[in-house]
């Protein structure tokens, strides 16, 4: 039997993960575990194998913790055998230590390097360990008081400027298409871009700038600073003419040909 699950989907709901049926996975005892690593690292390849299926569970227990990020179950399975392997073929059993206390971090570690390294963009790793941090502490916070936390309350809770928190989340984040659509009743549908579209800039708007740019690069540099003035700065006619040095009528006659010229190159 096997459960389909869409990009994203929680791997509970997914029996079959990587051809493996996660319903009948088995848990090897402690001591049994023990015995087998100490024959792994004898060499023996059916100890390493059997230490690597015994242990399926504990890396479909982990991979649970990253669901709902954007990436496909089997994928993250899958790279979580890479960290149980890694973490099979580097424990010390001179060490008194449980093998699980092992590989839990090596298996998250490795999932970690995964999602960052495979992000559609690029993020720092100080920011994206900061993000699975906010990540972790929110999930503890909802599960202790049943409120997911404000941004402000997981800030104060990790010692953490709101900001980081802020944009550790969004760092995160999945890219969006501009054209998937997020609604749609009988007719056409309504894309991420008719929602964030921007009528100020314009292709046209931008056209106009490159044209305005060019006419005023053929002004003298006295009409150039009294336009600046005038209409950037808000002065009036006497104002400039005061600062400049000249009469208010030269002014109005300098601003008068200077806007003149402009038309003819616009």
């Amino acid at each position: 039997m096997r459960s389909g699950t869409a990009r994203g989907g929680s791997p509970q709901t997914k029996v079959e993960i990587c051809g493996v049926n996660t319903s009948k996975l088995k848990v090897l005892p402690g001591d049994k575990t023990m015995a087998l690593l100490k024959r792994a690292k004898e060499g023996d390849k059916e100890a390493r194998d059997e230490l690597i299926s015994g242990n399926l569970r504990l890396v479909l227990s982990v991979i649970q913790r990253f669901a709902g990020r954007g990436e496909m179950a089997d994928d993250l399975f899958q790279v979580g055998c890479v960290g149980l392997i890694k973490s099979i073929d580097n424990f010390d059993i001179s060490q008194n230590v449980r093998f699980s206390t092992y590989a839990v971090p090596m298996i998250v570690g490795e999932i970690r390097r995964y999602l960052r390294d495979n992000s559609a963009i690029r993020v720092s790793r100080s920011v994206r360990d900061t993000a699975y941090k906010v990540l972790q502490a929110r999930e503890k916070m909802t599960a202790q008081s049943q409120k997911e936390p404000s941004t402000d309350e997981i800030a104060k809770h990790l010692g953490l400027p709101r900001e980081d928190v802020v944009m550790a989340l969004e760092a995160i984040m999945d890219p969006v298409s501009l054209f998937e659509p997020v609604f749609s009743e009988g007719g056409d549908a309504i894309c991420v871009m008719d929602q964030v579209s921007d009528n100020k800039n314009t292709d046209e708007a931008w056209l106009e700038r490159i044209s305005l740019k060019e006419a005023i690069r053929h002004l003298s540099e006295r009409e150039k600073h009294i336009l600046s003035l005038r209409f950037f700065e808000g002065r009036t006619q006497m104002e400039v003419a005061s600062e400049i040095g000249i009469s208010q009528a030269q002014v109005s006659r300098l601003e008068k040909n200077a806007i003149h010229q402009m038309k003819k190159y616009l």
